[in-house]
C-alpha cells in the first residue's frame, strides 16, 4: 500500500481496523443485535452544540450538526460538500454523491442557515475546497474525516444519556418532519431513500410517532 494511504486526512497514522482486510473472516462483534430508533431530542442536540463552543473548532462542529440534523444528510455527504454546493437563496444544499452515487437537492431551514454561517465565514480563511475541512496541521483545507468526527462527537456527548452519532442526527430529522407532518415520501426524498431502498429506520420513526399519539400525514405509505 502506498505510504500516503496509511495516513488519514489529518496526517496522522491510520488504525489497522480502517485497513482494506482487516476485519476480513472475522465475525462482526455486533452481529445480530437491534439499536432501536430512539434518535437524541432537541435539548440534547442543542446542548452538544454549547459543548462545541464558540472558537473556530467549535463553530465548524456546530454548522457540521446543524447540516446533519436540519438537513437530514448521511456524514459522507455533509463531509463532501463543497462551498460551492450551498445555496442560501433557494435553501438548499446540492449532493452531488449520494447513496448510490445519486444526485440531490436538499432543504434546510433558515434558523440552520444561521449557525452555518459562523462557520462559512471562518472558512473564507482556508484555500478553497471542502466545506468542513480540517483546521490545522499539513493537511489544512482538506476534507474533514468521518472518523475524527465520531470522536468528537462522542467527546461532546459524553453527558448525553444515549447513543449519538452522525445518523443518529438524520433519524432526529425524520422524526420531526414526521412530527410536522409531511407525507413519508417526501421525507423519502430528503433522506435520499428511493424507490426499493429499505426504509426500516423511518418506518420506525413513525411507529415511535405513533405510539406517542401523534398523528402523521403520509399514512406510511412509500
Amino acid at each position: 500500500m502506498p505510504a500516503h494511504q496509511l495516513l488519514d486526512a489529518a496526517g496522522r497514522p491510520r488504525s489497522p481496523a480502517t485497513m482494506p482486510g482487516h476485519h476480513a473472516g472475522r465475525v462482526p462483534t455486533n452481529k445480530g443485535r437491534r439499536y432501536p430508533a430512539d434518535p437524541p431530542t432537541v435539548d440534547e442536540i442543542v446542548a452538544v452544540m454549547r459543548q462545541a463552543g464558540d472558537r473556530r473548532h467549535g463553530r465548524r462542529m456546530r454548522g457540521l450538526i446543524v447540516v446533519l440534523w436540519r438537513a437530514g444528510v448521511r456524514i459522507h455527504e455533509a463531509l463532501s460538500l463543497a462551498e460551492t454546493d450551498l445555496n442560501e437563496r433557494r435553501g438548499s444544499l446540492l449532493i452531488r454523491h449520494g447513496k448510490g452515487d445519486r444526485r440531490r437537492e436538499v432543504g434546510m431551514d433558515p434558523w440552520a442557515w444561521s449557525v452555518l454561517a459562523d462557520w462559512t465565514a471562518e472558512r473564507t480563511a482556508f484555500p478553497p475546497g471542502p466545506l468542513f475541512c480540517v483546521i490545522e496541521g499539513p493537511t489544512r483545507g482538506r476534507a474533514w474525516c468521518a472518523t475524527a468526527v465520531r470522536a468528537e462527537l462522542r467527546h461532546l456527548a459524553a453527558g448525553v444519556r444515549r447513543r449519538f452519532a452522525p445518523h443518529h442526527l438524520r433519524h432526529a430529522h425524520a422524526v420531526e418532519l414526521l412530527h410536522e407532518g409531511i407525507p413519508l415520501p417526501l421525507i423519502q426524498r430528503q433522506l435520499g431513500h428511493y424507490a426499493g431502498d429499505p426504509v426500516k429506520r423511518v418506518r420506525a420513526a413513525a411507529s415511535m410517532l405513533s405510539c406517542s399519539g401523534v398523528r402523521c400525514s403520509g399514512g406510511g405509505r412509500s
